[in-house]
């Protein structure tokens, strides 16, 4: 029975002499779970900067409604409706949209058919292609691009109501018109 107390005495010498040694290995898995700690922390950074634009590749094809709270950068297909208000969403070269778009800022490069809604702006490229209308703060369309639709420019704090205020007033023929019948 002796020797079962010195046993444990035993392992409490390698003991203190593995204390030694995990002290020096504490500080190493220490340093690893810190580099561990601190490697997740940097694909997280990383994710978050890749969550801040998702892309549908040039072979996906979507079909109906994307939703979400990162931006957007299209190369395949979508069908259906994207609302990403507050976000980016940017129709790549090789894109071909069928959507009515909600964004913050709309990019197109490629080819876009259905509405465009943006909070802020709307860029049409010079390779691209919009078929449809446009409701926005500004926008721009370069030289080359193919564009054809309604514009509706309002301000950027204005609401949904004032932006109906606006398309009364608006610059085409029919809603002038009609306008006019009001009055």
């Amino acid at each position: 029975m002796w020797k079962p107390t010195n046993q444990p005495t035993t392992p409490s010498r390698p003991g203190s002499t593995s204390e030694t040694e995990r002290p020096a290995m504490t500080p190493s898995t220490t340093s690893s779970s810190s580099e561990r700690e601190t490697a997740p922390a940097a694909p997280r950074t990383v994710s978050t900067s890749t969550a801040d634009q998702a892309t549908i590749g040039k072979s996906l094809v979507i079909k109906g409604e994307v939703t979400g709270s990162e931006s957007l950068y299209i190369d395949g297909r979508v069908e259906g409706s994207i609302n990403l208000s507050g976000n980016r969403v940017t129709v790549g070269r090789n894109g071909v949209v069928a959507a009515n778009i909600n964004a913050r800022e709309i990019v197109v490069l490629g080819k876009v058919r259905g509405n465009l809604t943006a909070s802020d702006r709307v860029d049409i490229r010079s390779d691209g292609s919009l078929t449809g209308d446009v409701v926005a703060a500004r926008i721009s369309i370069e030289d080359g691009a193919f564009f054809k639709g309604g514009i509706d420019i309002r301000k950027g704090g204005q609401k949904a109501n004032g932006a109906e205020e606006i398309k009364g007033t608006s610059s085409t023929a029919e809603p002038a018109a009609a306008a006019a019948a009001r009055a």
